[in-house]
């Protein structure tokens, strides 16, 4: 079944630009032109992922990503930031509004494609069973294995499910509260203090090899799993 991805971008040139490399590439692709004709597309045509313009006229393109994280139809589905703004703060203020990848103008559909290939494969149902690798750590849910550099680090259950969640929805903020649903189950009772004792335990074990810190306390938010040593 071929993926659907939406492109939302007030430049018609830069839609017809993607949408031609998608559908060579076997993607279906779905145009819009502001945030209110890619939510009525979004409700028509769940897209499986989408490309999201910075600068939008009305709502940004920001502002309607963090609408689509808080809303339960719309806050699992892939987004890739595109914009012309390339500064170090603007990156990080794209991926904490919700964003999964961030991708700068003028970029090549050689990069697009493979920026959306390497997403789809990491939050597609099927990617559950595939070995995920950041920064020389790998993670195989099938055989319950993680390794750094050659190196096998023995994890507990709850902090494997932990390592996986955070490999597989890497640079983002992820509050104790969604760390909670995702990890334990929103039908379990654990007190949100859980979470940091089991971050810490995860941390520990991660040290030998300096992995540790790609795990990052955000103050007053949460944590983030980032892609950089």
């Amino acid at each position: 079944m071929r993926a659907k991805i939406l492109i939302v971008d007030d430049e018609s040139a830069i839609r017809q630009m993607v949408c031609l490399a998608l559908s060579q590439s076997s993607y279906d692709c779905i145009e819009a032109a502001d945030t209110a004709e890619a939510q009525a597309k979004i409700l028509a045509d769940m897209p499986d992922l989408i490309l999201l313009d910075w600068m939008l006229p009305g709502l940004s393109g920001v502002e309607y990503s963090r609408r689509l994280r808080r809303e339960k139809l719309t806050r699992d589905i892939p987004i890739i930031m595109l914009t012309a703004r390339t500064e170090e703060t603007d990156k990080v203020t794209g991926l904490d509004s919700g964003a999964d990848d961030y991708i700068t103008k003028p970029f090549s559909t050689r990069e697009m494609l493979s920026r959306i290939k390497a997403l789809l494969r990491r939050t597609a149902p099927h990617a559950a069973e595939s070995p995920v690798e950041i920064g020389g750590l790998t993670l195989d849910p099938v055989t319950h294995r993680v390794s750094a550099r050659g190196q096998h680090l023995e994890l507990g259950p709850t902090e494997f499910r932990l390592l996986q969640f955070f490999m597989t929805h890497p640079e983002r903020v992820h509050s104790r509260e969604r760390l909670l649903d995702s990890v334990w189950g929103n039908n379990v009772y654990v007190e949100e203090r859980t979470v940091d004792v089991h971050i810490r335990r995860l941390r520990k074990i991660l040290t030998a090899t300096g992995h540790d810190r790609l795990i990052q306390t955000v103050r007053g938010a949460g944590y983030r799993f980032s892609m950089q040593e």
